[in-house]
């Protein structure tokens, strides 16, 4: 062995020591089975579509998003741990596993992550004493005092005196104008005074007031 090809098998050896010394993971991922993930995300339901859902392996910082259909599809390596993230969605963890024969398809239910708050009751005071203070101030009219002037005799018949017809009250004026008129046709319109029948009624319930 000659001494330059001493030279640079010495050199290699100690990039490839380099290498697995600063970063291991890249020669053990280099043994790893690459596996083809495919999956949908869907809500807790089931049944509805999660667009942009990041899903990504964290050790090595590559990852794609779900898109519109909830669809996603990317390469991965047996053993990965994939985790699933959305605003409005807890966190989810996927470790790839072994035996897949290249290819893994999985449907992803995202959980609802509800936040409740507590009870923030805005007002235009600074503090609680001024509020009630001010409701306490609060000059409230009398509701029978109000309802009296609403009922006074001559509010409501000024409102009678204004007040047009409704379709009602036109209908049944027409319908009596049409009955006087259809009345003259067939005789005069008879004056009630000048029936004897009448007067003789009224003279004996006078009679029967006297008794």
């Amino acid at each position: 062995m000659n001494k330059s090809n001493f030279i640079q098998k010495t050199a290699l050896l100690s990039i490839y020591a380099f290498i697995a010394f600063f970063n291991p993971k890249s020669l053990l991922a280099q043994n790893q089975e690459i596996v083809q993930l495919t999956g949908m995300v869907v809500s807790d339901d089931g049944q509805t579509a999660v667009p942009g859902v990041h899903i990504y392996v964290p050790k090595y910082g590559r990852g794609t998003t779900s898109n519109s259909y909830g669809y996603f599809s990317m390469p991965v390596l047996v053993g990965d741990e994939m985790v699933l993230s959305s605003i409005g969605f807890m966190k989810q963890r996927f470790v790839i596993p072994q035996g897949t024969n290249g290819r893994v398809n999985v449907v992803f239910k995202m959980e609802t992550d509800t936040v409740y708050l507590e009870n923030i009751d805005i007002t235009p005071f600074l503090s609680e004493k001024m509020f009630k203070e001010a409701i306490l101030a609060i000059n409230i009219p009398d509701a029978g005092k109000m309802i009296g002037n609403r009922l006074d005799g001559n509010a409501l018949s000024a409102l009678m005196r204004n007040m047009p017809y409704d379709a009602s009250l036109n209908a049944s004026y027409y319908f009596n104008q049409q009955l006087y008129y259809m009345q003259d046709n067939y005789g005069p319109r008879t004056n009630p005074f000048l029936n004897p029948f009448n007067w003789s009624k009224f003279i004996k319930s006078l009679d029967k007031k006297k008794k």
